[in-house]
């Protein structure tokens, strides 16, 4: 029987970081980690943070990054609930929100990849321009979608299959979809070498602008979807749904293992990452740790695991950090 290398196991540290913090938690609360409703919960509020972050892997992966999506969950809520509710037109709400989301991303691609504008000030601008521009045709109002779970596509997006949560069906898919992509797929070859090295991926032919573009729609569309779990979830659009996701996706990302240089990414460290995310906010406030702390902690979560990914992936910082604290590499 062939034997499988523990360092092979992708997303093996943050597993274990993963397990540690449950099992933390089951002994701090053990009314509340050994109970069913909890991980239920999980279920239900993960999913679009977990699509989210998927999307900025591939990203960040390329040695790009995404302020934008924000605003494209508002923008494409808006064009659901708007289509919904005043045109009583259920799946061509669907198909616009994600559209919605697919073209500002593209719009994003091409600004990047053939203008040349870093991509860093281009979802920047278009983060405040496409907010403020849903804020505009809202009227800057929500739209109450109370009569939304008597529909067909709230049950298929987050209606649920006895206990179990429809979104956390969809996020699952996705996400072994785009870890085929990544691991199996040219497209997930080709972003992870311009991100290792865009100059030589385009000498060796590469077609690096072309390939930007479909990494910023894909970005997008994902976050039209989001937007469609987040709509339909909360049964209600407001002109800022988007806006607490930006620095949780990001923290979901590079918490998971994904190089913050390019080059390299986890799509098993990303997922993994999404859930810490949730459970350490869920786990203080059960804790009866008064909530302002809960930032705190995600902040110094996120440091000490982006420097644990740093010290792996590059051996002389390893050295360094065991000579500093008295221990002999190697033993």
């Amino acid at each position: 029987m062939p034997r499988i290398s523990m360092s092979r196991v992708e997303g093996l540290p943050i597993i274990v970081v993963f397990v540690a913090l449950i099992g933390c938690f089951i002994v701090a609360t053990p009314e509340v980690f050994l109970s069913l409703p909890i991980y239920l919960s999980f279920l239900t509020t993960v999913p679009p943070v977990l699509v989210l972050a998927l999307g900025l892997t591939f990203v960040i992966a390329a040695g790009e990054i995404d302020l934008s999506f924000p605003s494209i969950i508002a923008f494409s809520g808006y064009l659901l609930a708007m289509l919904y509710r005043d045109h009583d037109m259920i799946w061509l709400a669907v198909l616009a929100a994600i559209a919605g989301g697919a073209l500002i991303g593209l719009i994003n691609g091409l600004i990047v990849a053939y203008i040349g504008v870093p991509s860093i000030i281009t979802t920047l601008a278009t983060q405040f321009f496409w907010g403020g521009i849903t804020t505009v045709i809202s009227g800057g109002t929500s739209y109450s979608l109370r009569t939304v779970d008597e529909t067909s596509m709230w049950l298929v997006f987050v209606g649920k299959i006895g206990d179990f949560p429809a979104q956390a069906l969809w996020a699952a898919g996705l996400a072994v979809l785009l870890w085929f992509i990544m691991n199996r797929h040219r497209f997930g070859e080709h972003v992870l070498f311009i991100g290792d090295n865009a100059g030589v991926a385009r000498v060796v032919g590469v077609n690096v602008a072309r390939e930007r573009v479909k990494l910023f729609t894909l970005m997008g569309t994902l976050a039209g979807f989001a937007a469609i779990l987040l709509t339909l979830e909360n049964r209600n659009f407001f002109n800022t749904q988007g806006q607490g996701y930006l620095l949780i996706a990001l923290a979901s990302v590079f918490i998971g293992g994904t190089s913050i240089f390019g080059g390299q990414a986890t799509i098993v460290g990303t997922f993994i990452g999404a859930f810490i995310i949730s459970m350490i906010e869920a786990g203080l406030t059960a804790t009866g740790i008064q909530g302002f702390w809960v930032r705190a902690v995600v902040g110094l979560v996120f440091l000490a695991a982006v420097i644990f990914h740093l010290t792996m992936e590059q051996p002389q910082r390893r050295t360094w950090l065991a000579r500093a604290f008295g221990i002999k590499p190697g033993s």
